[in-house]
């Protein structure tokens, strides 16, 4: 088979990667890319989103099988586009269709799939410029800590979280009358705060069966400690020590198969990757929002402890059989520590030189924002290298991680040094 993948992360990195495991792989071409796909893949320059030189490409050479790696272009419509051109709709791209996108595109439209189908979220209400007075008054009735999400896509930057009162009341004011976040704070969801631990919850579905993947608990913040601002994920581990059989099981019973019904009770084709982000209050889940496809940093963890063949079920689930093919993974613990630029996740260089990645050893190099130039690597994004690793435990996998995050450098380099500290009262 030849394979498209679309994107240019750490994630997109590590799909390619594990499908390259696979017998059934003729080809594999990755679009955009970055370098380290384009070692074990061709990289082809189209944007995610020009979905006209995306089929160009399908159709020129002989693409079987698309996967979608970051919302965007799932957002704005690729299934959709394929399903209504004669020339590709016969193959199968692994993703939602543009109105199920909605459960990540929009998150108050995620909060109603929510309510209509019993999924267990926190209380909220939606405000947009016009009704930023109601907002205030609505802020009044809440019990600190404030959560303010911007409804649409801000690249894992739009949740802010505050104490005070009079500061939420200018942050909302500068998300909907400033646009702080642009157009995806046009609208904006204030939300009850969900108190206890946070983890991801990964499902592979067609649209009738499903399976569930590795869990993953991510680091969002930039400093140590968890503090200071959001950013796109400093690391990740998989599996999360506090989520023991009891918890998944309610997970699955009160979670998954209620989101998965509510796909086909309201009719939203659905065939590809539901993130499902939960916080974990005292063994009771309750779900902080949908992604519609993997997450970044977690897909760094999650597939390298997949033993399954990637493409196969890729296959199956383009398909419409993932029910007659087992799925299995590794007992082995694996995390991922993200080296960013200095200044991320606000203002920073590009174009630095990096040094090292040749003589790491012991732990998987995924490149999140690098580029290839004149035979150097360069940096070329905010989050540039994941270092995965893994070992009988927590522990053992981080320490291979900082071994090698202490020989990959470059210029102005930043990762946090205590991933895991909020869980070794779990070990």
């Amino acid at each position: 088979m030849n394979v498209l993948v679309l994107g240019s992360g750490g994630r997109e990195h590590a799909i390619s990667w594990k499908l390259t495991q696979s017998p059934n792989l003729n080809k594999l071409f990755v679009a955009p890319g970055n370098a380290g796909t384009s070692e074990v893949a061709q990289n082809l320059n189209i944007g995610v989103n020009d979905f006209e030189a995306i089929k160009s490409a399908v159709i020129k050479h002989d693409i079987n099988l698309v996967i979608v790696g970051p919302e965007d272009p799932l957002v704005n419509g690729i299934v959709d586009f394929f399903l209504a051109d004669e020339t590709v709709k016969h193959i199968p791209v692994i993703g939602p269709q543009a109105e199920a996108a909605q459960l990540e595109g929009s998150k108050e439209y995620s909060k109603r799939f929510m309510q209509r189908n019993n999924v267990p979220t926190a209380a909220y209400e939606s405000f947009t410029k016009d009704t930023l007075e109601d907002g205030y008054k609505y802020l009044e009735t809440q019990k600190p800590p404030y959560v303010l999400k911007a409804d649409g896509l801000a690249a894992g930057k739009g949740v802010v979280i505050l104490d005070d009162l009079n500061a939420a009341k200018e942050e909302l004011r500068a998300m909907l009358a400033d646009a702080k976040f642009g157009d995806a704070s046009s609208k904006v969801v204030i939300e009850e705060f969900m108190s206890g631990i946070e983890l991801s919850v990964f499902v592979i579905t067609d649209g009738k069966d499903y399976v569930i993947l590795p869990e993953a608990k991510d680091y969002k913040q930039i400093g140590e400690g968890d503090t200071g601002l959001n950013t796109g994920g400093m690391g990740a581990i998989s599996p999360v020590p506090f989520a023991d059989k009891a918890f998944m099981d309610r997970v699955e019973k009160e979670v998954v198969i209620p989101t998965i019904d509510g796909f086909k009770k309201e009719n939203l084709p659905y065939k590809g990757f539901v993130f499902i982000g939960l916080m974990n209050e005292n063994g009771v889940p309750r779900v902080v929002e949908y992604n519609v496809r993997m997450g970044d940093p977690e897909t760094e963890v999650v597939l390298p402890r997949l033993k399954s063949d990637l493409l196969e079920i890729m296959q199956a689930v383009g398909e419409n059989r993932l029910g007659e093919i087992t799925v299995e993974f590794e007992d082995e613990t694996a995390a991922t520590v993200i080296m960013v630029s200095g200044g991320y996740p606000e203002a920073y260089e590009k174009g630095k030189e990096i040094f090292g990645l040749d003589k790491t050893e012991g732990s998987l190099i995924f490149h999140a924002g690098t580029k290839e130039q004149n035979g150097k690597v360069l940096s070329n994004g905010g989050r540039v290298i994941a270092v995965t690793s893994r070992g009988k435990d927590l522990n053992d996998a981080l320490k291979q991680c900082y071994k090698n995050t202490a020989i990959i450098d470059w210029q102005d380099k930043y990762f946090r040094s205590d991933l895991g500290f909020d869980l070794q009262e779990y070990l």
